[in-house]
């Protein structure tokens, strides 16, 4: 029992001892205990200290919040109020439900006018007053408001418009003006993370997120489109909204959507910056959009599975050749294989639209392919692309 007890009363002095120790190291030598638990592998990881701001995470690192790129790109963000007449008449009711489901009603009396007014979204994109936003949002508008984020209302006038890419480009006089940070729309890929920032249903600032589903997308076989397809959510009103990444910088237009009366959801479409800024350039300008035609329409080249070649064989097979056009002059045929046009190969149809379409009317290229697996080389001076069909917009 003895012993016991003088082994106990030998522990506690020794464990006296050492806190006396500790306490007189850590008075002289502040800072040394960190140092030995460092040096064992033992030490906490380093807190910021309070009121300290992290620096923000790289794009593609995935942050917990995208406040700080839409406190950047927001109040770049206008929103639209187009006015316009349009003419309509009086419309007289089936007595009969089940008649009213099957064919409505039937228009009576004269036709009379009434006003109408579409919501819309637009971007600054300079210090000048120039906003872009989509043509259909103010088509055959009487009157344009412009709402700013500030809550300012100036009226626009329209510089011009381009039907085939549906964009306004529209000029406000006010001044102390937020401009949209363009992005370098070539960096944008497939996965990255999106913000659609618009007035969907008149809901002002209204902030979507999503991601890039996917770049390059052609709607139309006829013409130079290169849309971004993006799982933002995207309402009527979004259109000609701002499309940002995650740093708030301006990579699209939005522009359309593929809604819920197709069966889709999650489809929408925004047009590339790139693309907007040389029509925005083009319009302040000359007013307008001018661009090259080579008079033939295009498809895929086709492979056939046992060839060995790859599936996504480059270039474009010639379908069809406009009679008295530059293709025909040249002595382009169908079913002529294009594979380089200038200096450029052609990827694709697509690809080769939006090379022509880059070209001034009037200007000459040598064009290079094959006929009947020949090669042959042609010169074609390329005219000016006739109006297309305006491309209906699928969010009404």
């Amino acid at each position: 029992m003895k012993n016991a007890a003088g082994a106990l009363a030998f522990i506690v002095r020794f464990v006296i001892l050492g806190l006396a120790l500790a306490f007189v190291v850590g008075l002289f030598w502040p800072g040394s205990g960190d140092r030995l638990r460092e040096r064992f592998g033992l030490a906490h990881p380093a807190q910021p200290a309070a009121g300290t701001q992290t620096a923000a995470p790289a794009l593609g690192s995935g942050p917990v919040s995208y406040a700080d790129a839409v406190a950047r790109a927001a109040p770049s963000v206008v929103n639209i109020y187009a006015n316009r007449m349009v003419t309509a008449r009086a419309v007289q009711m089936y007595d009969d439900p089940v008649l009213q489901r099957l064919f409505g009603g039937l228009p009576t009396g004269p036709a009379y006018k009434r006003p109408q007014q579409v919501l819309g979204s637009g971007v600054i994109v300079s210090d000048k007053g120039y906003v872009l936003t989509n043509n259909h949002v103010i088509a055959n508008a009487d009157d344009i408001q412009v709402l700013l984020y500030d809550g300012r209302i100036a009226k626009a006038t329209l510089v011009g418009a381009d039907e085939e890419t549906d964009l306004a480009v529209l000029k406000i006089d006010a001044g102390n003006l937020p401009v949209a940070k363009i992005a370098d729309s070539h960096a944008l890929r497939a996965g990255d993370v999106v913000l659609a920032i618009g007035n969907p249903l008149g809901l002002n600032q209204t902030v979507t997120m999503g991601i890039v589903s996917a770049v390059g997308r052609q709607l139309s076989s006829s013409s130079a489109e290169d849309f971004i397809q993006t799982d933002a959510a995207i309402n009527l009103g979004n259109s000609g909204g701002a499309l940002v990444n995650a740093r708030g910088e301006l990579v699209g237009i939005n522009t359309l959507l593929i809604g819920r009366q197709a069966n889709a959801e999650g489809i929408g479409f925004a047009i590339p910056i790139g693309n907007a800024k040389n029509v925005l350039d083009q319009i302040v300008e000359t007013g307008h959009v001018v661009r090259g035609w080579l008079g033939a329409d295009y498809a895929f080249v086709p492979v056939a599975a046992d060839s060995g070649l790859p599936a996504a064989a480059r270039g474009a097979q010639v379908t069809d050749v406009y009679p008295g056009g530059p293709a025909a002059l040249a002595g382009i045929q169908p079913h002529d294989i294009l594979l380089r046009i200038g200096a450029d190969d052609i990827l694709d149809p697509a690809d080769l639209r939006r090379h022509e379409a880059a070209l001034k009317p009037g200007s000459k290229v040598e064009v290079s392919g094959l006929r009947n697996g020949v090669p042959f080389h042609t010169e074609v001076t390329l005219a000016r692309r006739p109006p297309l069909q305006a491309r209906a917009t699928l969010d009404g």
